[in-house]
Order: C-alpha cells, then structure tokens, then sequence
C-alpha cells in the first residue's frame, strides 16, 4: 500500500479556511506560501484538502502528465458552459474538440481578426473623454465582446452594429446577455445545483433562462449558416466549426458547437479586457516604460509592447490558480505522494511572485522580457499540458493591437496615486478602480506605414506560442525595474485557468479550457 505524503499545512477547521479563502485569499495564499514554502496543503469548501504547488519543477510535472494521470478538477466552468465545453469534456472527447477547435485560433487567420479588433478599439476608444479620469474595463469589456462576437460569427464581413437583418439583432441581444451570463454564471460556480428549476426566483432558474436564450441564437444562427451558398468562403470560426469533421468524417452536433461558442465567448472576452485594464493600471505608474513604449511604437517597434504584456500578466495575472484532479493511487508529485482522487491546485499568483524565479518579482519590469522567451513552465497565465488556454495566440494578438492602437492615437497621463486594489469579480482578478485612466487625443502621426509596427512583433509572438508546453527556455535575465506588487491566488477559484491567451508580441487572457 502507497504511503500518502501530503505538504504540510494549517490545522484548522474546513469552514475556518473557507471562510479565510472568501474573505481574504490573496493575502492568506502569501501567509501560507511564508510559513509553509512552495507547497502546502490546504482544507475548504467544494475542494476539501488541496495541494498548492508553486515549485516550477512541481508545476511542470503536473501539467505535462497525461490525461489518464492527471484531469480537470471538478467542479470547473463545464458546469455552467455545457457538457459539450472543453472545460467539461475528457479524455478522447477533449483531445478530438480541441484538435476541431484550433485551427481558427492559430497560423494565418489570426491576421485576418487584426482588422477586426483595430476596427472596435478605434471605435470604442473614439468615446474617450479627454482630461478627466474614468474607468477603462468597461470600454475594454466592449471591445473584447464586440471582437470575439464578430470573429466568431462574422469573420472579416459585418460590423456587429451594422450587421443586417436578423443577424443584427441576434447579434446586438447576445452583446447584451453574453456578460451578464458569465458575470452570474461565475458566481454560481460553487453553489450546488438545485433539483427544481424555480424560473427568476432563484439564480440557477435565471441563469438557466439566460441560457435557453442563448441556445436559441446559436441555433439560429447555426441554420442561416448551414442555408449560406458560400459557406465555404466564410472565415467566421462558426463556419470553421459547421465545416469542421472528426476523424471519422462526422461533423459537430449542434449543441457541442454551442457549449464550444459560449466557452470560446466566455474565456476570450472578460479576461482580456481585465489585463488591458491592468495594463493601463500599470503604466500609468511607470512613466519611464510608458515613455519608452511611445517612442518605440512611433518608430514602428513592437518589442517592448510585447515584454509588457508578459510583465503583466505575471505581475497581474487575473486568474491566480490552476487546478488537476489525481486519477491514480499513489501519483508521486515531486516530493509528494497524492491518493486518487486528490486535489492539487498550481499557484499561479505564487510562482510568478518568486524571487528565485524571477529576480526582483514585486518589481514591474517589463525589460526583463526584452529579447527573452519566458519559461512556459514559470511564467503560467493560460495554464499548461493539454489543457493550457486554447486562446492564447488570438488573446495576445488581441492584447498587442489594442493596446499598440491606444498608445497610438492617445497620451497616457502618468498618476502617483496608489496602486489599484485587487478585485474578485467572479471570474478574474480586476483593477478595484476600473483601471482609471486620463488620457489625451494625440495627433496623426504622419508617415507610419499601416500594419508595418505590427508585422514583426507579431511573428515572434507566434513563434512563443507555438512553443506551447515546450521544456523551458533561458531564465529571464534581470533588469533594471520600477517598484510594484505581485497577486496571490484564491483558494475558491475553480480548476479553470485563464484566460480566457499567452505570450509576448500579441499577447489575451482566457480561461483554459
């Protein structure tokens, strides 16, 4: 019989540790990570006892173990995504959806929904008030919805405002309900299910209702596609989807392409727009990087835009655990010997925050990242193994063109107020404040050739996400830095990683299916 060897941990009640999870968890994951080190043990609600690794070497085993080894901890967002959602899905049933679902995110298509992105930031951002704070997730959160909902059902055609007919409306009442589902549906994550549907009396009945709704667009939308004469034209990830067979030459039911849209829609919008909020979060108290982004980016670089985008995400990164479910007696984990059915929780938040992994962790250094391929094993913000975010290549690019667009035709104003206070919007780790901003309408700068500043920056993003769950890369050498904090995690947050995508010249966040 194998002996089980747990990390060590605190001793108190479950509904004790609950109760510190909900109330404080980043400050209680830095606690346990002082006393314990980078493995401990943990005792709350839904999980029971958990391991929380944050040893990279740890980490790696656990992601890069197979499905038969390791899976996605239960409960996760299939609970409220469907049964055909990555997230839900395993084994076989995942390995054949993700192997449909990654060539719209990946290769050359990704420079087709450039124009889209540009096209919704540019439209977004023109509603900017000059001079006066104000909150910038909101925006972000419009740009991320109006993106994703044209990439998935448009492609390079319609604009969603002025898509016409009956795809107009479906499309304007999803923008609609889309947030408010993932909003309430994150929130029930936890709860138990109720065996009787209670209709809007209770949250489950109205996140139900939220959606039958949805179902009913997808599904007409899903048959004006299949009615299209020139389906084969279409570069639309729905299209991709309706074209799309498995092995055995049969397509995707109806209701699997609808768990997949709502998981795509889900994890590629609230995600993203909370790290461009944190972006400008972030620069705002940086001058000098902001400065030297500026500059690089009138000259029509794009490699210090890229090294930001990492450096947030590590320093911020809006989902602070990932989480595997042990399928087999005795896994040994590094140290640890786990029983089956264990928990085991990789911190995020925690890795990234280590001094021994990257040198002056509660710095914001962007510079550390110039020239430098993070580890994909050290630096985590999508995940790894066979689960690591599906995304991660469209929500970099994403992230890239946005904020390059920004920069571009606004003047960031620098703040020496406090840095904004984390919050837990249910799904991500949020700026408190919105990510607050006072920004200033620049002029045109002549003589930029289109698209040139993207070109380059965005073939070495391509090349680091590509490289996947590759073995590791050189330690990111140190730099000088500007002062900053790092996050923690939460030991209520489910199994899911996120977002919603990873690297550096384009970089997203998503949730990892």
């Amino acid at each position: 019989m194998t002996t089980v060897r747990l990390p060590p941990g605190p001793s108190a009640p479950r509904i004790v540790q609950g109760v510190f999870a909900l109330t404080a968890p980043r400050r209680r994951m830095r606690r346990l990570r002082a006393r314990y080190g980078d493995a401990f043990t943990i005792n709350v609600p839904i999980f029971g006892r958990a391991a929380v690794i944050c040893n990279p070497a740890e980490i790696k085993q656990l992601f890069t173990a197979g499905p038969d080894v390791v899976e996605n901890l239960q409960p996760n967002l299939g609970r409220v995504l469907g049964p055909g959602s990555l997230f839900a899905l395993t084994g076989d049933e995942h390995r054949g959806q993700r192997r449909l679902l990654t060539p719209p995110f990946h290769g050359r298509r990704l420079a087709a929904y450039e124009r889209i992105i540009e096209e919704e930031t540019v439209r977004e951002l023109a509603s900017w008030p000059e001079d006066r704070p104000f909150a910038t997730l909101p925006s972000m959160m419009r740009i991320t919805i109006n993106a994703i909902l044209r990439t998935v059902f448009t492609g390079g055609g319609a604009n969603g405002d002025v898509a016409a007919g009956s795809l107009g409306v479906d499309l304007a009442r999803l923008r609609e309900l889309l947030p408010q589902a993932v909003t309430l549906g994150s929130r029930l994550l936890m709860l138990p299910v109720p065996q009787v549907d209670l209709g809007w009396w209770s949250p489950w009945g109205r996140f139900w209702a939220m959606r039958r709704e949805y179902d009913a667009i997808v599904e007409r939308l899903l048959a004006a596609a299949a009615r299209d004469e020139k389906l084969d034209e279409r570069d639309d990830v729905l299209a991709l989807l309706l074209r799309s067979r498995y092995d055995d030459g049969s397509p995707m039911r109806h209701s699997d392409i609808a768990d997949q849209l709502a998981t795509l829609l889900a994890a590629g919008h609230e995600t993203t727009a909370t790290t461009l909020a944190w972006a400008v979060e972030r620069l705002r108290r940086h001058p000098g990087v902001l400065r030297d982004l500026v500059a690089e980016m009138d000259a029509g670089g794009g490699a210090l835009r890229a090294a930001t985008i990492v450096e947030v995400q590590r320093t911020r990164p809006v989902i602070g655990l990932v989480g595997r479910h042990v399928k087999v007696d005795g896994y040994r984990l590094g140290r640890w010997t786990l029983p089956k059915g264990a928990t085991v929780l990789a911190g995020i938040s925690l890795l990234h925050a280590d001094e021994a992994v990257f040198p002056d962790a509660g710095a914001f250094d962007p510079y550390r990242f110039l020239d430098t391929q993070p580890d994909l094993h050290e630096w985590v913000p999508f995940g790894g193994g066979t689960r690591r975010c599906l995304g991660a290549a469209f929500a970099n690019m994403e992230l890239n063109v946005v904020l390059r667009t920004m920069l571009r035709d606004f003047t960031l104003i620098p703040t020496t107020e406090r840095d904004e206070r984390w919050h837990f919007r249910g799904v991500a780790y949020a700026p408190a404040k919105g990510g607050r901003a006072v920004v200033r309408r620049r002029a045109t700068r002549p003589g930029m050739a289109d698209g040139a500043h993207m070109r380059a920056p965005q073939a070495r993003a391509a090349r680091w996400t590509e490289r996947g769950t590759s073995e590791g890369s050189a330690r990111p050498e140190r730099a000088e830095a500007c002062a900053g904090d790092t996050s923690t995690a939460t030991a209520a947050t489910s199994g899911a990683t996120t977002a919603t995508g990873g690297t550096t010249n384009s970089i997203r966040a998503t949730t990892t299916p």
